[in-house]
């Protein structure tokens, strides 16, 4: 089984989280924390960063790794390390996404989250 490792950014600025919502494919119209793939060579905090200023633009810094879910997908299994960070420089402009949010912790149950990220959700509504 194929096995695909990721970084996700849980940006937090003034009390509210930002998420994204997929435009295109098999997931359009999840919400999802935004990310990708880790390259070869690069570590989680290292593609969080170089994802978050591909996909909108900004400069972000971590602040700490959050959490590491695992997911089996149909056709994959996915490893998605979270961290918490905050926008150093910018404003987020989407480029692959239709739809973007700050919510507040109360609203992270009210958007159809990725499956991997919904347990993301569940956990920092619990944890903050």
């Amino acid at each position: 089984m194929k096995r695909i490792r990721v970084s996700a950014a849980i940006i937090i600025q003034e009390g509210k989280v930002y998420a994204t919502r997929r435009g295109k494919g098999e997931w359009a119209g999840f919400w999802e924390f935004p990310g990708g793939k880790q390259e070869e060579g690069e570590n989680g905090e290292e593609a969080a960063v170089r994802e978050i200023r591909e996909e909108l633009g900004i400069i972000i810094c971590i602040d700490s790794h959050f959490c590491t879910v695992e997911y089996q997908y149909p056709g994959f299994f996915l490893l998605m390390d979270c961290y918490l960070s905050h926008i150093k420089e910018g404003h987020p402009a989407l480029t692959e996404h239709s739809e973007a949010r700050w919510l507040s912790f109360d609203e992270l149950e009210g958007v159809e989250w990725l499956p991997p990220d919904r347990i993301v959700a569940e956990r920092l509504r619990k944890a903050l």
